[in-house]
């Protein structure tokens, strides 16, 4: 992690959610260093930038962001996995990961990054 500001990667496929997840996080300080939409520019995100933790909404039109994830645990960067769609099972290889029920709150997302990094997120 850099001394500063926490350089974030935001995965989410609706555009409305994304702004909103944007303005909580720039509120709590972080640098949204890109956003994604897409899995494919999720993975070249999540690839070639300099990040220090990650938001991956799970399911972006249809398709998993578990190869996201994957590049992420390579790279041994964190991670919070966000859903709305309820109680669900990750794959044996995410076993562990934290999941943000969607529709959350700054607050929340303040606690997950907290309890994920083990620093203090305000």
């Amino acid at each position: 992690m850099n001394a500063g500001r926490l350089r974030v990667l935001l995965v989410e496929d609706e555009a409305f959610i994304s702004m909103v997840v944007e303005c909580y996080l720039e509120d709590l300080g972080c640098d949204v260093v890109a956003t994604a939409s897409r899995l494919e520019d999720g993975m070249r995100a999540a690839t070639d930038l300099q990040i220090d933790v990650a938001l991956l909404d799970v399911n972006l039109a249809g398709r998993l962001s578990y190869p996201i994830a994957n590049i992420l645990n390579t790279r041994n960067i964190p991670f919070i996995f966000a859903t709305g769609y309820g109680f669900f099972t990750l794959p044996d290889m995410f076993d562990g990961a934290p999941v943000l029920p969607k529709p959350f709150e700054q607050p929340t997302l303040a606690q997950a990054l907290t309890g994920l990094l083990g620093i203090a997120v305000p």
